[in-house]
């Protein structure tokens, strides 16, 4: 019986203890942080943009054939979909059993297939990515300026801060919120191209050849080759202004004459604020299996050198820190724990009143906890509120194999006048069984739990296995 093996063999009792409580030890220095289980959702996100196209047009022209394609893909559980001035966002929904990688796969082969059926004037193909709807940023930062212009600052943070977050390990993605990309926006006067005899379709011909960026050839000869470059490319309002559009009665129509043409941003219905001031916001979002505070003081670390590249009129700003109600939460269901654990200890010695007996159970509960953290490490746990309350929880459940075990063998020392050694042996025969039964049946009550579908499921199920090895592991203690 392994309980007559180690009380005959102390040393190696203790080594197997040593051994759990390192292994237990060790895992807890590894194991993400976060304020719930991963549940990772099989969701993906794909959003296409055809400026200046109604809502009804995007529609019927972009997300109709998108859909028809999606919906050959198996595995769907739902397709909804948002159409807005020039933009359409289409999510899926794939069964909770669906590998979100290969999802992907077909999502992407989809919209390649859907590519020839789409608006011509549609310049950059719909894009995707694997979104998590339940996994909010961990991170909000605002670039702010009174002065710097707001193109400036988006430019800082699309092409600086957004890819140096993005390399930090833990980042999945940022996010950047109130986009003000530079851009030149021309308005047309219908009656300064009808004086000239241009018609719109002209006009948006003429801008589009003056403005393109394609390969114009190559000179060669016996002994070289020659590749011909022009410098085409426009860059601000006044280079388009002095454009030439059309030739009229032998005299050039230059852009400005028929329009006005500013210095702009991409899209001006959307904005940002922080503390009433225009703002660029970036938003930063956790791989699944990252430890959120961890992530969050790597970006943090960060920030100085971000401020020494940045004007002296501009700052950065944080806006919202997840990270801090995790840290609050986690330290108050620690505190909670530990005040558990010195509850349980002071009932034991209440009870027993022996100090010899109290120390027996009080050094299994922290035992079998420990040990649990290896095996939440094993299974790719994290320590979150739903784990943490598993640990709480089993507090008092794990003292109950100690208590009975000790409890029998103080018996056979009392009544039967048998010395520690001997008591040990007879005790640990009569109730190992019963202790084994114990542990069996409070492990069934948490199996409807672990066996439990669905989104609900997958976060309490980290609760249930928390549980039920924190249960084994304190049968383990006791028997050894």
């Amino acid at each position: 019986m392994i309980s007559e093996f180690c009380i005959r063999r102390p040393v190696a009792t203790l080594l197997m203890s040593f051994a759990l409580i390192l292994g237990g030890v060790f895992a807890y220095k590894f194991l993400p942080v976060a304020a719930l289980p991963q549940a990772e959702f099989p969701v993906i996100n794909v959003s296409a943009s055809l400026p200046g196209a109604s809502p009804q047009t995007m529609a019927t022209s972009v997300a109709t054939p998108l859909i028809k394609q999606f919906a050959t893909i198996a595995g769907i559980d739902s397709i909804s979909t948002t159409n807005a001035l020039g933009t359409t966002s289409i999510v899926i929904q794939f069964d909770l059993n669906r590998d979100i990688d290969a999802a992907a796969a077909d999502v992407q082969s989809a919209i390649a297939r859907t590519l020839r059926r789409l608006p011509p004037e549609m310049v950059d193909p719909p894009s995707y990515r694997k979104v998590n709807p339940a996994d909010a940023p961990i991170l909000i930062l605002s670039l702010v300026s009174d002065t710097i212009p707001m193109t400036d600052l988006d430019a800082f943070a699309e092409n600086v801060i957004s890819p140096s977050l993005s390399t930090i390990e833990g980042v999945a993605q940022v996010l950047i919120f109130g986009q003000q990309k530079y851009a030149v926006r021309i308005q047309i006067d219908p009656t300064a191209l009808a004086a000239r005899g241009i018609s719109i379709d002209q006009l948006q011909q003429a801008i589009a050849s003056a403005n393109s960026n394609t390969p114009l050839g190559t000179l060669s000869n016996d002994r070289q080759q020659l590749t011909i470059t022009a410098n085409t490319q426009l860059n601000d309002a006044a280079a388009f202004s002095n454009l030439i559009i059309a030739t009229k009665n032998g005299r050039p129509v230059r852009l400005g004459e028929v329009t006005r043409v500013i210095d702009s941003v991409e899209t001006t219905t959307t904005g940002s604020w922080y503390d009433g001031t225009r703002a660029v916001l970036l938003a930063v979002q956790r791989q699944p299996d990252a430890n959120t505070v961890a992530v969050v003081d790597r970006v943090k670390a960060m920030l100085p050198s971000f401020q020494d590249q940045m004007p002296a009129a501009a700052g950065i700003k944080l806006l919202n820190d997840r990270s801090t109600s995790i840290r609050h939460a986690v330290d108050d269901v620690q505190f909670t724990l530990l005040l558990t654990i010195a509850l349980v200890v002071l009932v034991i010695f209440l009870f027993l009143r022996r100090f010899t007996a109290t120390v027996i159970p009080a050094v299994a509960v922290p035992i079998s906890l420990i040990g649990t953290l290896g095996a939440m490490y094993l299974f790719h746990f994290s320590i979150d509120n739903i784990s943490l309350m598993g640990l709480t929880l089993a507090v008092g459940l794990v003292v109950d194999d100690a208590i009975v075990m000790l409890e029998n063998i103080f018996r056979h020392m009392e009544e039967d006048g048998l010395s520690a050694f001997e008591a040990a042996l007879k005790g640990s025969r009569e109730i190992g069984f019963t202790i084994l039964s114990i542990s069996i049946s409070l492990v069934a009550v948490f199996i409807p739990v672990l066996l439990m579908g669905g989104v609900i499921g997958r976060i309490f199920n980290e609760f249930a296995v928390v549980v039920t090895v924190s249960i084994l592991a304190s049968m383990f203690v006791s028997l050894t």
